[in-house]
């Protein structure tokens, strides 16, 4: 096992959250909008609303919901290229964006949603570890956002969102189980995994690896419980934020 020193652990406990911030409406022109900060991990969430919805569901009178995510070129240490530029999206930025859409999709009631889409847009401005978890979370308060929208407009009649979801990241560094690992703590870290979970705790995914060394049963147990505390707390931010709009 790797004898490093944690990184970042002095100003919070091992199973504590990295502080947290939900600011809606953070962009005057999105239908709706969200900057999510999970410590130095910051990531704008935007929701457009589509009257149409992709060819495979044409005349069903069902809805979508799809996600797509990128990391802005100075979110990271140096500078890093634009995938447009490349002419591709990457397999870690396909992975993520799918991941996002699953997890949304899997809330939402695409009948009562009816023929139309939500596009959801996560952009990373500052990454910090943890840009996938965070964006699930701040997508969700977009994704609400604009449903709240259809509703307040008569569009809809009834929420198809049945309940609410987030994510967070748990791992293994030096033995110690951590929560909301940071960048520094992710990259050195023996375990990572991220947990996705309703707010009636059913889990949507688990997205687990041995990085360094190989973890029992038992800590994958102590590392989801300790993820279902942090998405408990993240799910009340959720809400507050949402309360207040």
């Amino acid at each position: 096992m790797k004898n490093i020193t944690i990184p970042n652990r002095t100003d919070r406990a091992d199973n504590e959250l990295r502080k947290l911030s939900i600011v809606p409406h953070f962009l005057a022109q999105a239908d709706s909008s969200v900057l999510i900060s999970c410590g130095n991990t910051k990531v704008i969430c935007t929701a457009t609303i589509d009257e149409n919805v992709p060819a495979f569901l044409k005349n069903q009178g069902r809805g979508w919901v799809t996600a797509e995510y990128g990391m802005l070129p100075a979110s990271a240490n140096g500078r890093m290229r634009r995938e447009a530029v490349a002419g591709k999206q990457s397999g870690r930025t396909q992975e993520i964006q799918r991941l996002i859409g699953r997890s949304l999709r899997a809330v939402v009631d695409m009948e009562k949603l009816g023929s139309r889409q939500i596009l959801i847009d996560c952009d990373v401005i500052q990454a910090d570890g943890g840009t996938r978890t965070a964006s699930i979370s701040g997508a969700f308060v977009a994704l609400s956002l604009a449903v709240n929208k259809l509703l307040a407009s008569g569009v809809i009649n009834e929420n198809p969102i049945r309940e609410a979801v987030a994510a967070i990241s748990v791992g293994i560094l030096n033995g110690k189980l951590l929560l909301d690992l940071n960048y520094p703590e992710d990259s050195a870290c023996d375990a990572d995994i991220n947990v996705v979970m309703t707010s009636s705790q059913q889990l949507i995914e688990i997205q687990g690896t041995a990085e360094g060394a190989t973890f029992s049963i038992q800590q994958l147990n102590d590392l989801i419980t300790m993820a279902q505390k942090g998405i408990e707390q993240i799910l009340i931010a959720q809400q507050q934020a949402l309360a207040d709009n």
